[in-house]
């Protein structure tokens, strides 16, 4: 899943703001660097971010999935707010990316009209605090049962099981600890026997282990997708698609 980052903050340094050309541009180099799926985000969702109005995220995304719809592959779109799934879909994209754990009074609602794709995510608070003190009895147990919990609401409204993959959240309300104890327990903390979506790629977790700046840590990254294809990662969320895809073949030819 290569990464497109229509927002002017993106943490990693490569959002493309409002400039739907220069985002049309960066997801066509995901695209031919072998992206499988690209994810479309137009608010950012780092530590500290600051939210944006439905009509400025709709604004970013419209004209740029209006191009890349067209394309030959899936479209996920990083959203919560049920208004604006409904534009998204309804303009083509495939799959619902929700930061929040569709945890909004209507987004299952709305994404049970439809038959895309939807990435539960697991986050504690919310984007601007989320990162000032994280807290935790036990964050695989914790994490685990909210995601539980979201699956059977989605399947209570009509949504069925084979449309959801979930995300423990790397990063969304966790301090370096809990990122380690969260990805260690990956491969046992089955929900459901649902495919894991892990992004990780550049994040703080990385900088905590390496001490290496976000510009820096491609390579942590890449080592990193590994890992989580080892622990059963069906879908890998990165910056770095043909470095991820080279090592990804490696691996699996030399396994």
């Amino acid at each position: 899943m290569g990464i497109v980052n229509l927002t002017p903050d993106s943490f990693s340094g490569d959002g493309c703001g409002a400039d739907a050309r220069l985002a049309i541009e960066h997801a066509r180099l995901q695209l031919d660097a072998g992206a499988d799926i690209l994810d479309i985000g137009a608010e950012s969702s780092r530590p500290g971010a600051i939210p944006v109005s439905e009509e400025e995220e709709i604004n970013r995304l419209r004209p740029v999935l209006r191009e890349i719809t067209r394309w030959d592959l899936p479209i996920s779109v990083d959203t919560y707010k049920p208004s604006v799934m409904s534009m998204v879909l309804d303009e083509g994209a495939t799959m619902i990316n929700d930061i929040g754990g569709l945890v909004h009074s209507q987004a299952i609602a709305v994404l049970a009209g439809y038959d895309c794709g939807i990435c539960v995510m697991h986050m504690q608070g919310v984007p601007g605090t989320m990162q000032q003190a994280p807290v935790y009895e036990n964050v695989v147990d914790e994490v685990r049962a909210f995601l539980t919990d979201r699956v059977a609401a989605c399947m209570d409204a009509g949504i069925a099981r084979e449309r959801l993959v979930l995300d423990p959240g790397f990063g969304f309300g966790k301090s370096l600890d809990h990122n380690l104890d969260l990805f260690r327990a990956l491969t046992a903390m089955n929900v459901l026997e649902l495919p894991w979506l892990v992004g990780v790629s550049r994040k703080s977790l990385l900088g905590g282990i390496t001490g290496r700046a976000i510009g820096e840590r491609m390579p942590a990254s890449v080592a990193a997708a590994m890992l989580a294809a080892q622990k059963g990662a069906k879908i890998l969320r990165v910056h770095d698609v043909a470095a991820t895809r080279d090592a990804l073949a490696v691996m699996a030819a030399l396994q």
